[in-house]
């Protein structure tokens, strides 16, 4: 049977001719979040809550525009046609690899410009990083994007997923995985895991890579699902290439930095008495 199924308006709100579209939102929402969360933990680890507001004012627009050259080199084919369309953002098409490689590297000059270990800001933004990432998939969830191949309908309403979902993932008449929710559920749970963590007084550093094992671990493999993967030659997927080697890099790191003595340091060490 035809269904007349309306996608959900990508325009949240609008003030004459400037709109302010759900995916920024959301973007910027779960940044706000994060932000919060680390501004809290901050002043455990006995650091100016301020430092990652101060922080977030370099880092989040130097990830976007990391994340935006990310993908526009993965998909130059196409833009060299269309290079008006570099700039729009707003209609999706922000690499996570690039978020992460444009947050690293400013952390790292912040890190050295303040004083601050590079390892300690990094452990208490982990969390921070998961909780952002879960929410930023709903942004890729407005715009009918980041999802897998083809299914029924039936196989979406075995999954007991609300009908506000099934009915988005009905794309030009073809109903289609739902990786953004996958990939959303997986961040989630891996919040609540590196908040546990934390408990558990890591070696100073190890949470942080904990966070970067979990995440390419569970990416690896929704990504193998996707359909609009950017791709490195006919038959590989960068993302996946990627994961592969933040795993192996974040674990030869983990057994270097305890080899070499970096690691003595402890989470909660010097921690301000609740």
């Amino acid at each position: 049977m035809d269904r007349t199924i309306e996608p959900i308006n990508r325009v949240l709100i609008s003030f004459g001719p400037i709109n302010l579209y759900w995916y920024g939102a959301i973007i910027i929402g779960g940044a706000l979040l994060g932000l919060w969360l680390a501004m809290n933990e901050s002043e455990r680890r006995n650091l100016p809550k301020d430092i990652f507001a101060d922080l977030v004012l370099f880092a989040l627009p130097i990830s976007v525009i990391f994340a935006r050259i990310y993908y526009v080199i993965f998909q130059w084919e196409y833009y060299a046609k269309h290079p008006l369309e570099i700039m729009s953002i707003w209609k999706g098409g922000l690499a996570m690899h690039g978020v992460l490689t444009g947050a690293i590297l400013t952390i790292i000059v912040f890190a050295r410009v303040k004083g601050i270990s590079f390892w300690k800001l990094t452990d208490i933004l982990a969390p921070s990083l998961i909780l952002g990432q879960a929410i930023g998939r709903w942004g890729n969830f407005v715009n009918q994007e980041a999802h897998g191949g083809p299914v029924s309908r039936a196989f979406l309403e075995q999954l007991y997923l609300p009908d506000f979902i099934i009915n988005q993932m009905y794309i030009e008449g073809t109903y289609y995985h739902p990786t953004f929710l996958y990939e959303s559920i997986w961040n989630f749970a891996g919040f609540f895991v590196l908040m546990s963590l934390r408990r558990v007084n890591l070696r100073q550093g190890e949470l942080f890579l904990t966070y970067i094992i979990y995440y390419s671990f569970g990416r690896f493999f929704i990504e193998g699902m996707r359909t609009d993967s950017l791709m490195l030659t006919e038959h590989l997927r960068i993302a996946q290439v990627m994961s592969v080697v933040l795993i192996l890099a974040s674990i030869l790191f983990i057994w270097l930095r305890r080899k070499k003595g970096y690691a003595d340091i402890r989470y909660l060490d010097n921690t301000m008495s609740e």
